[in-house]
Parts: C-alpha cells; structure tokens; sequence
C-alpha cells in the first residue's frame, strides 16, 4: 500500500512540473472580460424587464405597409447547395389580429411574381406565370419534392416580422445569459407544457450590450428549427422602432428570404380587412393543401 502511494505521489509530482515547465504542452492566453472587447459595458436586465421589451416593441403595431427590398434563396441553408434568386420589390401588408399579405413584383416584367394572403389558419397565394392558385392550411406541409419558391407561406412573415409576447396563460419563461469571448446576449426561451413535459417553442435573442431584439428562433415538436428570423439597423417609422433589415430562415422548407425595408408606414387608417381578400384568377389552377 506504501509503495502504490508513493507512485501516485511520484505520478502528481511528474504531472505538475510537466504542466508548469514553459515547453510547448502549456499555453497561456488572456481572455477579454466580458463586454471588454466592445469598449462598452454591458447592461443588465431582468426576465420581466425584457418581456416587457418584446411588449414595447409589439404592442404598440395594430396595422401596418411596408415597401421592401426582397432577396429570396432556396436551398440546403445548413450545408448544402444553395440557388440565390434576384432582389424583387416587394409589398407587405399587416393587420391585427393575424391578417397578413405579401406581394412580390418580377424584376424583368415588373408585373406580380406572387400574391399571398393569410388569414386566421387559413392562407391564398396566387402565381400568376404559372396559372396557379394554391389554397390551404397554415399547418400544410411543403409541397413534395418542391425546392422553389412555391413553399414560401405568409404566415412565414407574419411570425417573422413582429414578435408576439409569451402569453401568461400558456408559455413557460426562462432567461439564459450567454456571454463569452464571441459574443454577449440574453435568451428569453418560452415554453409550453405537453403532458408531463415542456416543450421549447421559441428563442428570443437579445443584445447584451443595447437590450435590443436581434433575433427570434422557432422549433417544431421535434426541437428541430422551424424558422430563424435575425432583426438589425432599427429605425423610427411613423414614431415606432421597427428594424429595417430583416434576415429570414426556414430551413426545413428550404429557403431563406432578406428583407431590406425601403419604406414603411405604421398604423395607417388605408389598412382595412378588404384588402385581404384574395380570389383565384379566371381559369387559373387551384391546388389545396391540408
């Protein structure tokens, strides 16, 4: 027993002067305090003070137009092929509680690329090249073997552009503080329950250093990314923060679409429910999605 103590010993004596020697096994390097490499401090905030942040930012916003420019991609967006297609005009409409209609223009005709429309569980897109009028639930998967832009939804931008509060009655919060030397943010992660366990729906990011949203991230039932939505260049339009550069990824459905707001009008009288009524074109082909 002596002489196996005597080896443990020589063994820790053997390790400590290897790791305190100044040969190649031994590296030291100085880490950058948080916040230190910003030349900034960082701010701080509580669970509550940021979900009232996700209310200052959303509530406020009944209606709203928006001009944009749009650059659409399809493809494997986490490692793979990727098609990027060119920049189009596009127009947005919004109006609470879940009415939303997207349109974009072609860059070559100049005439409608698509028309979409969302209401309720319910959504129309209209593409007028191909004669096609595709109606369907908000919950349809995409359509099979489609890579194009075809499974782009409007219900997509609609969970993209604004970011609804968790509901007290319904969502479980947790705040993550992840800071290190790459980069400094609060996580709001919301929560439902489903049976005797939670379930992560939604990441909502937050700038350690301004407390501003920088991102939103979604999950499926599986914990698979549903959709990835970044939000950055904030600006005033018509007196309310809203970003003017909006990055959105789906990557189950295979598409990526940036925003780049050209203008916007917030809380408009002109946005009424009629304006998203969308009805299919004569002699167009009508496919239905569940």
């Amino acid at each position: 027993m002596d002489t196996l103590r005597r080896r443990h010993r020589l063994a820790l004596v053997v390790v400590l002067a290897i790791l305190s020697s100044p040969g190649c096994l031994v590296r030291r390097r100085v880490v950058a305090a948080p916040g230190k490499h910003e030349n900034r401090p960082l701010l701080t905030a509580t669970k509550d003070e940021l979900i009232q942040r996700i209310h200052t930012f959303s509530d406020p916003i009944q209606s709203l137009t928006m001009k944009v420019d749009m650059s659409p991609s399809v493809g494997s967006l986490y490692g793979g092929q990727v098609t990027d297609y060119p920049a189009l005009t596009g127009f947005i409409l919004f109006l609470r509680p879940d009415n939303i209609r997207v349109m974009g223009l072609d860059p070559v005709i100049h005439g409608t690329a698509f028309d979409m429309v969302s209401s309720g569980d319910t959504f129309h897109v209209s593409i007028p090249s191909k004669n096609e009028f595709i109606i369907g639930q908000n919950s349809a998967p995409p359509l099979p073997g489609n890579t194009k832009l075809e499974n782009l939804r409007p219900v997509t931008f609609l969970h993209s552009l604004l970011v609804a509060p968790p509901d007290p009655q319904t969502d479980y919060t947790v705040l993550e503080d992840d800071t290190n030397e790459a980069r400094s943010v609060y996580i709001l992660m919301i929560m439902q329950r489903d049976g005797d366990q939670f379930v992560l729906r939604r990441d909502v990011f937050f700038d350690h250093y301004t407390l501003q949203i920088t991102g939103q991230k979604t999950f499926d039932n599986t914990g698979k990314i549903r959709g990835y939505a970044t939000y950055a260049a904030w600006k005033s339009y018509s007196g309310i923060s809203f970003p003017s550069a909006i990055d959105i990824q789906r990557p189950q459905d295979g598409y990526e679409v940036v925003l780049t707001v050209i203008d916007m009008k917030i809380n408009a009288d002109h946005v009424t429910p009629d304006k998203f009524n969308l009805t299919p074109p004569p002699n167009a082909q009508i496919k239905e999605l569940k």
